[in-house]
């Protein structure tokens, strides 16, 4: 089995295939489809993050000339890891400004997920930003594993303790030194991890790990918005909390911080959070 980070840069290189013609494009539409491999890990499901950033790969490839500025993602079911992943990619529009792509993954029990991803131009313009400023980098005395993260990662508190505390998170990440023009798919890859950690934080005797055993998760839609280019191999911070667990569902947003203090993309999540009574 190869390493997480070298498996990772794999799924990530994702090409165009012969279409096999669904009948559901429509004139006009510009269509193109793609298949990605999937991570090969001890575990039946395709992880989400996996899938948010393929969809990234493929709008950048199917608009090189911008940059992605927002993905919204509907998980429709669970993607089994044994099998690979079809990518139908439809670009409706595609000005000198804007463009508008989305993205249907399949599988052969039907729809996996979806993805509408909207691309921009690099333009110049009056800037300001009201974020808490960013504090400096934990020390490598924090380095904390998170599972699925195959980069470094320090911070104060681990998701995986049965402690409680308010449903806030910190965590500075740093990848390997990578192509530039995969941090926007990376970064979604590690934004989808850790919220459902961060909404549990108030139960105590659970913690993010406890998923299949304390509780049933599942996300079921995922956005982020991107507003400034940045790379991963420098240091980010995430800081991310949740406001709201109710009905079965969990609810967080976060920020993507540079170690600078800029602003660089903002994410939100939905999941599926079910206890047993």
């Amino acid at each position: 089995m190869p390493d997480l980070w070298s498996d990772l840069l794999a799924c990530l290189d994702v090409r165009p295939v012969p279409s096999g013609g669904t009948g559901e494009e429509r004139a006009g539409d510009d269509v193109t489809e793609f298949e990605g491999r999937n991570q090969q890990l001890d575990y039946h499901r395709v992880f989400g993050g996996q899938l948010l950033g393929q969809f990234l790969r493929i709008a950048c490839l199917s608009c090189p000339d911008k940059a992605a500025k927002s993905q919204h993602a509907v998980f429709a079911r669970e993607g089994r890891a044994d099998e690979p992943i079809r990518y139908q990619a439809t670009r409706h529009h595609e000005g000198r400004s804007f463009a508008t792509v989305t993205i249907t993954a399949r599988q052969s029990r039907g729809v996996v997920a979806t993805s509408a991803i909207c691309m921009h131009a690099q333009e110049d313009g009056p800037e300001h930003q009201s974020v808490d400023q960013v504090p400096a980098v934990l020390g490598p005395e924090h380095r904390l594993k998170l599972d699925l993260i195959p980069w470094e990662t320090r911070a104060a508190v681990d998701l995986n303790a049965t402690t409680t505390g308010p449903p806030q998170f910190e965590v500075w990440l740093r990848t390997p030194a990578v192509d530039p023009r995969l941090a926007p798919a990376l970064a979604a890859y590690a934004t989808d991890l850790t919220l459902i950690g961060t909404a549990l934080r108030p139960m105590n005797g659970v913690g993010q790990r406890g998923n299949g055993t304390a509780f049933t998760s599942a996300v079921t839609s995922h956005t982020i918005w991107f507003h400034r280019p940045f790379r991963t191999d420098g240091w980010l911070l995430l800081r991310q909390h949740s406001p709201l667990l109710a009905h079965g569902r969990s609810f967080g947003r976060g920020d993507m911080l540079a170690e600078d203090g800029k602003l660089v993309a903002s994410y939100a999540q939905e999941a599926l959070l079910r206890f047993a009574r």
